[in-house]
């Protein structure tokens, strides 16, 4: 047969066999023995006067009557025998022994009475009257129905809560939901993930390799009278890479590795995260050595006693308490490492974070410009790539993506391409991509008046001008009036990214965030909802200045900040306080707001012909900033290490 053939021949489901296929047999031959036993198949249902026939010919031996309405017929030997009775007999579901015919006499008592007053005419009659109460297969099963349905719902039940299919050693069965979920990693199941396919995080690598060398040659540790670490707590921002450097640790220790997220221990039965916690770390213990990683640790790991409304005997506690004493009960000579991941480290119990238990937190990072760079090399191998990518801009274009934003970015610039035919993808299509993943879809059905794009564009101008005319803010990217997403209009800047911040610099921010608006009190001597995004902004700013950061000449050097966060529900400071901060702030926004106006208002023309040139081109860029206003009246300072961070787009949106 061709290989054509064989292609379009249909696929025979396989043979897959079931063990409710036993049950259901089980099932079907009891019914058949219940009713080829009863008799109701074996016997001829017959008339009064053949019954009378019968009786008088004493071929009826005996007559039992079942539930006071039917009377079952036995023959006598020498009646069997005759040739009026063998049809009867020699039918296929006859059997000796049983009742050859059934009659229903209706009321019993006549019918008892019409059998005496025929033994009382002939004295020969040999007939024997028997009653008895018999019970059907099918109305036993109609009587026990209830129960069956009770007892069917109670498994079906047992069995999703206790994880079908996910319990280790009992198949998902109620017996073993106190079992551990993790999924076992080991020489059958060798992790492929190394160091090498991790781009990037060359900080967090270093640490996590130590770990590694722990647990390939432990004596060298050892022999000098140190212990092997407990534990490893990997913090960072969502996207990072936390589980896929857990993965690359599994690939390169090559020991047994557990993985399972911490809701995996929580469950609606009392102790059964604390059960499977002990049995994680046994099996741990029995393949040592072994590492365990446990996601989203956070799930199990919040401080005690914050949610006091749940009771002292909360399960998750419970399950905490446990995860405790087990990192806390290992022996030096158990080389079990137990890794974590979390995004929340500030949530998590003291115990937990306590040396002996996780001896270390690696931070995970969000990616530099360099690190990017990697990334996005391991991120396009499967992609088709044009000439004209340059994979360097694209890195100094995307501070502040994470590796997952980077991949996602690439598989959007892919689909993209796709979309409108191109058989690779090129430069505009990663582009293009970062427009969709920052700004959102772009909405050409939007409707919006003229009057609107009108003031939309000065909006967007005004940040554009005041943002080449400050030397703190950040430099222009990109300017557009199309809406994405809940944005009307959005302006993209690319910050040096500063390790501190100064005064002037947070206020140079400011000043060009107040731009759009200050740009429609010039125009158009009244201001829009459009703004809303920005004056939340400039608020978190101006707050921040006053409260946390200790930059207000009038408060002084002091902040509120608790990084404990043990003041959430006190207010560190006075009523007094309290006014003289709300004072402050809205001065501080003021003269930044003035600022503006009086920037734009000294460069109206040049803040005109931008709008219009964005009017018509709906989309502008650095280029077009420098043949309106020239080069920036001064030298932007390069940061002494080459990282840069994108500032999410400003987003203005009409509030509901």
């Amino acid at each position: 047969m061709s290989d054509t053939n064989k292609e379009n021949k249909p696929k025979i489901p396989k043979f897959k066999f079931s063990s409710y296929w036993i049950y259901g047999a089980v099932i079907i031959a009891i019914i058949a023995i219940q009713f080829f036993n009863s008799g109701e198949m074996s016997s001829s249902t017959i008339s009064k006067n053949k019954f009378e026939e019968y009786l008088n010919d004493n071929d009826i031996r005996e007559v039992f009557i079942i539930n006071k309405d039917i009377a079952q017929i036995y023959l006598t030997q020498e009646a069997l025998k005759k040739q009026k009775h063998s049809k009867a007999t020699s039918s296929t579901f006859y059997r000796p022994g049983s009742p050859v015919y059934e009659y229903n006499f209706g009321d019993l008592k006549n019918f008892e009475d019409s059998i005496s007053s025929a033994k009382k005419e002939n004295p020969n009659l040999i007939v024997d009257i028997r009653n008895k109460e018999k019970t059907s297969f099918f109305d036993m099963i109609i009587g026990f129905l209830p129960f069956i349905i009770l007892i069917v719902i109670w498994f079906f039940f047992m069995r999703r809560m206790s994880g079908a299919g996910g319990a280790a050693g009992g198949g998902g069965q109620i017996f073993s939901i106190g079992k551990s979920k993790a999924k076992l990693f080991d020489k059958d199941t060798k992790v492929k993930t190394t160091f090498e396919n991790v781009a990037g995080l060359e900080g967090a690598k270093e640490e996590v390799q130590e770990i590694v060398d722990f647990l390939k040659s432990p004596e060298k540790y050892t022999s000098l009278g140190g212990k092997i670490p407990k534990g490893a707590l990997l913090v960072g921002p969502p996207g990072t890479g936390k589980t896929l450097l857990a993965k690359a640790v599994a690939g390169e220790a090559g020991v047994p590795f557990f993985s399972l997220s911490g809701s995996d221990f929580v469950e609606m039965f009392v102790g059964v995260g604390a059960s499977r916690v002990r049995d994680l770390f046994k099996q741990a213990a029995q393949k040592s050595p072994s590492i365990i990683f446990i996601d989203e640790i956070d799930a199990i790991g919040r401080a005690r006693g914050k949610n006091s409304m749940t009771g002292g005997n909360d399960e998750r506690e419970n399950t905490l308490n446990q995860l405790l004493t087990e990192m806390d009960g290992f022996g030096t000579d158990v080389n079990v490492i137990v890794l974590a991941a979390t995004n929340r480290a500030d949530v998590l119990d003291k115990a937990l974070m306590r040396a002996g238990r996780f001896d270390r937190q690696i931070y995970v990072d969000l990616p530099d410009i360099r690190e990017r760079n990697e990334i996005f090399h391991v991120h396009i191998k499967p992609l088709k790539l044009s000439d004209d990518v340059n994979i360097d801009f694209l890195a100094q274009q995307t501070p502040g993506f994470s590796g997952a934003d980077i991949a996602n970015m690439c598989n959007e610039a892919a689909l993209i391409a796709a979309r409108t035919g191109k058989k690779a993808i090129h430069q505009q299509d990663f582009l293009d991509a970062v427009d969709r993943i920052v700004g959102g879809l772009e909405k050409k059905n939007k409707m919006i008046t003229p009057r609107e794009k009108k003031v939309i564009a000065f909006h967007e101008a005004g940040h554009a001008t005041i943002s080449w005319m400050l030397e703190h803010a950040a430099p222009l990217v990109k300017v557009t009036i199309v809406p994405r997403g809940q944005s009307l209009g959005a302006a993209w800047y690319l910050p040096a990214e500063r390790m501190i911040v100064q005064t002037d610099q947070m206020l140079d921010e400011m000043c060009a965030t107040l731009g759009g608006r200050a740009a429609e009190k010039i125009i158009f001597d009244k201001i829009s909802t459009g703004a809303l995004s920005d004056l939340e902004k400039v608020t978190k700013q101006a707050r921040a200045m006053v409260t946390v950061y200790g930059l207000n000449e009038e408060l002084g050097n002091i902040t509120y900040y608790d990084s404990s966060g043990n003041d959430a529900f006190v207010k560190p400071y006075s009523e007094e306080t309290g006014m003289k901060i709300d004072h402050e702030i809205s001065k501080m926004i003021e003269i930044q707001y003035q600022r503006a106006i009086k920037i734009l208002d000294d460069n109206k023309e040049k803040l005109t012909t931008l709008a219009e040139l964005l009017l018509e081109k709906e989309v502008i860029f650095k280029d077009d900033l420098l043949k309106i206003f020239g080069e920036r009246p001064f030298d932007f300072e390069e940061p002494i290490v080459e990282k840069k961070v994108v500032e999410i787009p400003t987003v203005e949106k009409i509030t509901e």
